[in-house]
């Protein structure tokens, strides 16, 4: 079966970049962090979640730990803007390309600015949405936020 484009463009990202990844495609979906820490067989704090947020209108991709939340006011005040607010399924595939619960943590689209959470630097090992709401794939985090060209920042609540 040949691979989704979406997972094509996410692997070929990684691996223009000296990162190959392997995506792996589940039987059931991989939308929500608890999703996805079922299929994997993992705890949902090694589930990244790729969110993604209009600061000002201008998306931004945040990436998380499964386990937590981001605190909405601290990425507001980092970003300098007056308001954020989680962007809808729509506002989040036209600034991706990517459906929710598959945005990747790069690969977009459009160039989005990214920020991860530092505490996903607690993990050895992360799962990240690889393009669709059924395939992730494992990464180190540190490898991760260098692929992505996130910044890191305190953004947990």
């Amino acid at each position: 079966m040949a691979e989704h484009p979406n997972v094509a463009r996410v692997r070929a990202y990684a691996a223009a970049r000296g990162t190959p990844i392997l995506p792996r495609r589940f039987p059931s979906t991989t939308r929500t962090a608890q999703d996805a820490a079922r299929e994997i067989g993992c705890d949902v704090a090694e589930i990244v979640k790729s969110l993604v947020f209009l600061a000002d209108d201008r998306p931004v991709v945040v990436l998380c730990s499964g386990a937590d939340r981001v605190d909405e006011s601290r990425l507001r005040e980092l970003l300098g803007v007056s308001v954020v607010r989680r962007a809808t399924a729509d506002e989040a595939k036209a600034a991706t390309g990517y459906p929710i619960g598959g945005v990747p943590p790069f690969a977009h689209e459009r160039p989005c600015r990214v920020l991860a959470d530092a505490r996903l630097l607690g993990s050895a090992r992360v799962w990240a949405a690889a393009g669709l709401p059924d395939t992730v794939f494992p990464i180190g985090p540190r490898e991760l936020v260098a692929l992505a060209g996130a910044e890191l920042a305190e953004l947990a609540a």
